[in-house]
């Protein structure tokens, strides 16, 4: 990084305020009490992020007499449901090159189940009039080296040749940089339907208003500590807490990136760390400078990638790049924010929007979230079908997740649907290996993905050895 371009992304890092943007809104809703003695319940719901809570109101909306109890840790939406970048994607798969990848011959299907999701969540917005700022707004790949403009072209087309092309639209340069002004960009996939811009923590809260207004009981700063089977093949199950214990029926788990309650599916998770800025809101002027009149988000097409957008109050959200992976999988707070990637994000910032010198940031942070081998969530069950679970969203469960809820109600349900015969659902990705060979082979994917970014994509013989195995690192 150059002198003076370090020094002008250091300064304009020198007011953001090390929290999540989102987090402070000021219609943040006080916590629940915590759960005391004994509760009981047809199913108690563990986590109360999007998958807990979607998992926790399409419950009800199925059976309204259904009892159900939803304990959370610490507060509804603290963790990456309420500090994500609030992209809302229809993709079940983590974008369609991953899963033409995985599962080239139900595609067309997971696609079509996906942007039914992406309805459904919209209908629900509202019907429950969710105040979370909900924009269909879609998203553009963004192409910013010669042979991106190529993949976007070879994606396309095989999107077209599976009829799945329909909401895509290929840009050039000139098309895109008529939607947002950048010289970095070369051409752009639209499209136009498939994401919605939202504000990810007022989704959380507004479901959780939604919950308890169906009859959902949510107890919150109630972590899980062990769950035990309650007694024999017709028993249920019991999970205890801090202060006192929940009996269920049924149990469903959306621990995600925190260890799961049922120690087999450990193996098969890591925690990423994905950090992200938040400017000052644009002036008029700023907001010309760069166009952005159709507000979609935007993610760049490198392995190390950035997504951005553009927030209800003209501020611009700038994420990602860095994905970061500590040894022995640690989840703690004090890796919540790392200066070092402030700075190189601020430094891309300017580099991609040179037009915006001078623009501060507000906020600056991060978080963990679960990515698995596979990039895309994976599901089970436990204890005799009595317990079911969905992880590894991989920074793409805004969306995805209720979907996930859907898929753990069928296998509680013990139903056969067209969810549950789908290879994806039916199997595993493979697990990580244990240390230190997870973090010598992580290391050396993340070297290796810098690698392709900067020899225009080619992809050396340790990746290649990854493809084959279904081996992957992402954020």
């Amino acid at each position: 990084m150059a002198p003076v371009a370090m020094r002008l992304a250091a300064q304009s890092l020198s007011d953001a305020q090390p929290v999540p943007f989102w987090l402070e809104d000021p219609g943040k809703p006080g916590a629940l009490p915590a759960l005391t003695g004994t509760e009981r319940c047809d199913l108690l719901v563990v986590g109360g992020g999007y998958s807990g809570l979607w998992t926790a109101l399409l419950a009800k909306e199925r059976d309204p007499s259904r009892d159900v109890v939803l304990i959370e840790g610490r507060e509804v939406g603290w963790a990456a449901s309420g500090r994500n970048g609030g992209f809302c994607a229809a993709s079940l798969t983590h974008g369609f090159g991953n899963g033409l990848a995985r599962w080239p011959g139900e595609l067309a299907t997971l696609e079509r189940m996906g942007e039914r999701n992406l309805d459904a969540i919209e209908e629900t917005v509202a019907r429950y009039g969710l105040d979370c700022d909900f924009e269909r707004t879609g998203e553009i790949d963004v192409a910013t080296e010669p042979y991106q403009v190529d993949e976007l072209h070879a994606w396309y087309e095989e999107a077209d040749r599976l009829g799945l092309a329909d909401g895509l639209t290929l840009l050039d340069r000139d098309a895109v940089r008529a939607e947002v002004d950048s010289p970095t960009f070369q051409g752009g996939l639209w499209d136009r339907r498939g994401v919605a811009m939202l504000h990810p923590a007022k989704l959380a809260w507004g479901l959780k208003r939604a919950c308890l207004d169906l009859g959902v009981r949510i107890f919150e700063n109630t972590p899980a500590l062990d769950l035990v089977s309650a007694g024999g093949p017709g028993g249920g199950m019991a999970v205890r807490t801090p202060y006192g214990r929940v009996a269920a029926r049924r149990v469903a788990l959306g621990t995600n990136v925190f260890p799961s309650l049922v120690k087999r599916v450990r193996h098969y998770v890591v925690p990423v760390y994905d950090y992200a800025l938040m400017t000052e809101p644009l002036s008029p002027e700023q907001l010309a400078s760069v166009g952005w009149k159709n507000r979609q988000g935007l993610g760049d097409s490198a392995n190390q990638f950035h997504y951005f957008r553009i927030t209800a109050d003209h501020r611009v959200l700038w994420g990602g790049y860095d994905a970061v992976y500590r040894f022995g999988g640690k989840v703690a707070a004090e890796m919540d924010h790392r200066p070092e990637t402030y700075l190189k994000l601020a430094q891309h910032f300017f580099t991609c929007f040179p037009q915006l010198e001078g623009l501060r940031f507000s906020h600056a942070w991060g978080g963990a979230i679960d990515t698995c081998s596979r990039f895309s969530a994976f599901f089970g069950t436990s204890h005799q079908g009595k317990v079911a679970y969905a992880a590894g969203y991989t920074g793409l469960g805004v969306g995805a997740t209720r979907f996930g809820a859907d898929v753990m109600l069928d296998l509680l349900a013990g139903e056969r649907t067209e969810r549950t015969e789908l290879e994806m659902v039916r199997s595993k990705p493979l697990p990580f290996p244990p240390e230190p060979i997870a973090w010598a082979g992580i290391g050396l994917t993340k070297w290796s993905l810098a690698r392709a970014d900067e020899n225009g994509g080619r992809r050396n013989l340790w990746l290649k050895a990854m493809d084959r195995l279904g081996l992957g690192f992402d954020s």
